[in-house]
C-alpha cells in the first residue's frame, strides 16, 4: 500500500512563460485522498503549478516546464502521455462557475458522451450518480432538461462539479472554486469537498487562509513562484516554521 500514498510526486519543477520563469524548482509529494491547499499572494505560481498537474498550461503560448510531474509513478509530460485522458483522471474546476449552455444533464453526460456511451439507460445512471455525489440531485432532478446556465451560482459550480466527477476522476484541482459565491454556497461546496476526499484526490488553490485551515489535510505556501513550506494543515498555521510563512498567514505581506 505504502507506494501509492502518494499520488502525485513533483520533481525539482519550473515553469515558464517566455523567459519569466513562474514556478522555481518544486518539489511537492501530494497524499491519495487527502486536500491539499495551495496559499500565497496573487501571481506567486499557485495557479500555475495547479494547471500543471493535468497540462492545462499547455494551451498557453510560450509555456514550457523543466523537471518532473509523476502521476501514479508516471511522468505525465513525457512523450507517451495522452493528455486527453490524463485530463479525464485528473478533472479541473475554475474559479468562475462554467457551465455548457446547454440542459442540465447533457453538461453532466457530456464526458462520457464523448468517450462514446450511447445507452440512455447507462447515461441516466452516470448522470444522477454524479449528482448525486455532487450534492446537487434533489435541487435538479426535476430541472434536468433546463439550461444549466439558470441555476444559481454556487449550484452551478456543484453543476461544473458534477460534470467532473462524471469523468470518474482520481483526482479534482480546484482553482478559487468559492471567491464567485456567497458564504451559503461557499460552505455548501466546503462541505462537498471534504465528502468527496473519500474517493477522489483534491489540490485546492485559495486566496482564503480560513477555507485552507477549514478543510485541508495538508498546506503549501508559495511566494514568487518558489514552494516556501509544506506541511500538515495545523503545523503551517499554528507553527510554521519560515518566518515568511508566518507573516503571511497572520496578515503581514499578501
Amino acid at each position: 500500500m505504502v507506494e501509492n500514498k502518494y499520488i502525485f510526486k513533483i520533481k525539482d519543477f519550473s515553469v515558464y512563460y517566455g523567459n519569466f520563469k513562474a514556478v522555481s524548482n518544486v518539489s511537492l509529494d501530494i497524499e491519495s485522498n487527502k486536500i491539499t491547499a495551495i496559499i500565497g499572494p496573487s501571481g506567486c505560481g499557485k495557479s500555475t503549478l495547479l494547471r500543471s498537474l493535468n497540462r492545462m498550461n499547455d494551451l498557453i503560448l510560450h509555456s514550457r516546464v523543466e523537471g518532473q510531474v509523476l502521476f501514479q509513478g508516471v511522468d505525465i509530460y513525457g512523450k507517451d502521455t495522452d493528455v486527453i485522458e490524463l485530463r479525464k483522471r485528473v478533472g479541473m474546476v475554475f474559479q468562475k462557475p462554467n457551465p455548457f449552455p446547454s440542459s442540465v444533464y447533457e453538461n453532466v453526460a457530456y464526458g462520457p458522451k464523448i468517450r462514446g456511451m450511447k445507452k440512455k439507460g447507462h447515461l441516466d445512471e452516470i448522470v444522477e450518480n454524479a449528482l448525486i455525489r455532487a450534492d446537487l440531485w434533489k435541487e435538479v432532478r426535476d430541472k434536468l432538461n433546463e439550461s444549466g446556465m439558470s441555476l444559481s451560482g454556487g449550484q452551478m459550480q456543484r453543476l461544473c462539479i458534477a460534470r467532473s466527477l462524471a469523468q470518474e476522476p482520481e483526482v479534482l484541482l480546484f482553482d478559487e472554486p468559492t471567491s464567485a459565491l456567497d458564504p451559503i454556497s461557499t460552505a455548501n461546496i466546503e462541505n462537498l469537498l471534504q465528502e468527496l476526499q473519500k474517493t477522489v484526490t483534491i489540490v485546492i488553490v485559495t486566496h482564503n487562509m480560513q477555507q485552507a485551515a477549514r478543510i485541508s489535510n495538508y498546506t503549501a505556501f508559495m511566494y514568487l513562484g518558489e514552494m516556501i513550506e509544506f506541511g500538515d494543515t495545523d503545523t503551517i498555521f499554528v507553527n510554521p516554521k519560515n518566518k515568511l510563512t508566518e507573516e503571511y498567514i497572520t496578515g503581514r505581506f499578501g
